[in-house]
């Protein structure tokens, strides 16, 4: 992804919210500003992906992150029926049938399909007690290595495996990156994070944001200061 592309397409304010009212008064509050909206598992049970629709009718960019995970048939239907609504991330977990499945499905779409490799929740301790052999870093680079080779459109994964997933991928595919925290903003649950501003010198393409800017008691200044670091950096 090149680094000309505005810094407003690159935020992606994630809108991890209880009601699709609450999500409204964000986008109003961000327009203008932000362009790219995340719609996760919470809002889209809450009449998040009819606002998914709105959202795209408005202009604006959606990423739908479902990480999407089953058998072929059925993770390939779903894939049509997303590339329908016109969003432009769609997400799925990294195993190679999946993805090769997801892959035929979208042919002819615009929809970028986007592989998680290992949530940014996760740490070499929590891959051990889910049964996985690699470590964290280890497991990344081998699912950016098969997404690539599947025809995936981009990359899940930490700020701090971004060098080493754009070196993996090349110049075009998009490097998708949560976990992001300003400096002194809380981390939360995140245990691999990263300011806007080294994510971007990193190689992400795409920074998402949820908390620190939701959160914030002046949420259109948070976008402002995110979007002024990520310029500052690239």
């Amino acid at each position: 992804m090149t680094n000309d592309t505005d810094m407003r397409d690159r935020l992606i304010v994630g809108l991890d919210l209880p009601d699709v009212a609450t999500a409204e008064a964000v986008v109003r509050e961000l327009d203008g500003v932000a362009r790219f909206y995340k719609i996760g598992y919470r809002l889209a049970f809450a009449g998040g992906l009819d606002f998914a629709r709105d959202l795209v009718a408005d202009g604006k960019k959606v990423f739908l992150d479902m990480k999407l995970l089953d058998i072929d048939n059925t993770v390939a239907e779903g894939v049509e029926s997303i590339a329908r609504m016109g969003v432009t991330m769609l997400t799925l977990h990294a195993y190679p049938k999946a993805m090769r499945a997801a892959v035929a499905a979208a042919r002819g779409s615009d929809i970028c399909l986007l592989a998680v490799t290992v949530l940014t929740s996760m740490d070499e301790q929590d891959l051990i007690d889910a049964g996985y052999e690699y470590d964290p870093h280890t497991l990344v680079m081998r699912r950016a290595e098969q997404a690539r080779l599947c025809g995936m459109g981009g990359i899940v994964c930490s700020a701090a495996e971004a060098a080493a997933v754009r070196r993996i991928v090349g110049p075009d595919m998009a490097v998708v990156t949560p976990g992001i925290r300003p400096a002194g903003a809380a981390l939360g649950d995140q245990k691999r994070v990263m300011t806007p501003a080294d994510a971007i010198r990193a190689g992400s393409s795409h920074l998402v944001v949820a908390r620190p800017i939701v959160g914030a008691p002046d949420r259109r200044a948070a976008a402002e200061a995110i979007i002024a670091e990520m310029q500052s950096a690239a």
